[in-house]
C-alpha cells in the first residue's frame, strides 16, 4: 500500500490538485453563465438555446465568449437581483419588526397631529393607509 503512494511524486500530486480546482472553477463559471442565460429577459428562447448549445458543444470557448460579450449585462443583472432582494428584506424587516403595526403608526400620527406638525387631513390619510396595510 505504501509503495503505491511512493510511486506518485509530490509534484504530480500538486499538479493533480491544481487541475482538480481548475475544473471545479470552470464548472462554477459555466453554471453561473447558464443561470445568467436563463435569467435574461432581453433575449428570446432561440438565443438562449443557441448559448446553451454553444456552452455544451464547445464548453471552454462558449463560456469565454459569453463572458467577454455579456460581462456588463451579467454585472447589471446581478446588481438588480441584489437590489431587489435587499428591498424585499428591508420591507420585510420594516413590516415585521420596525413598524409595530397599524396601531403604532396611528399613535405616531396622533402625536404629530397633537403637536401641530400635520393637519387633520394628513392624519386621516396616514390612519387610512395604516389600516389598509394589514
Amino acid at each position: 500500500m505504501f509503495v503505491v503512494a511512493a510511486d506518485y511524486p509530490f509534484l504530480d500530486v500538486l499538479w493533480t490538485i491544481i487541475i482538480f480546482f481548475a475544473w471545479v472553477i470552470y464548472i462554477w463559471v459555466a453554471i453561473t453563465v447558464l443561470i445568467d442565460v436563463f435569467r435574461r429577459h432581453d433575449i428570446g428562447g432561440f438565443a438562449k438555446a443557441l448559448w446553451v448549445v454553444a456552452i455544451i458543444l464547445v464548453p471552454f470557448l462558449g463560456v469565454l465568449v459569453y463572458l467577454i460579450v455579456e460581462h456588463d449585462g451579467m454585472r447589471e443583472r446581478s446588481m438588480e437581483q441584489v437590489k431587489a432582494q435587499r428591498a424585499e428584506l428591508d420591507e420585510y424587516v420594516r413590516h415585521t419588526a420596525g413598524s409595530g403595526g397599524p396601531a403604532a403608526e396611528i399613535e405616531r400620527a396622533k402625536a404629530l397631529l397633537d403637536s401641530g406638525a400635520i393637519s387633520q387631513a394628513e392624519f386621516d390619510a396616514i390612519k387610512q393607509k395604516a389600516l389598509t396595510q394589514t
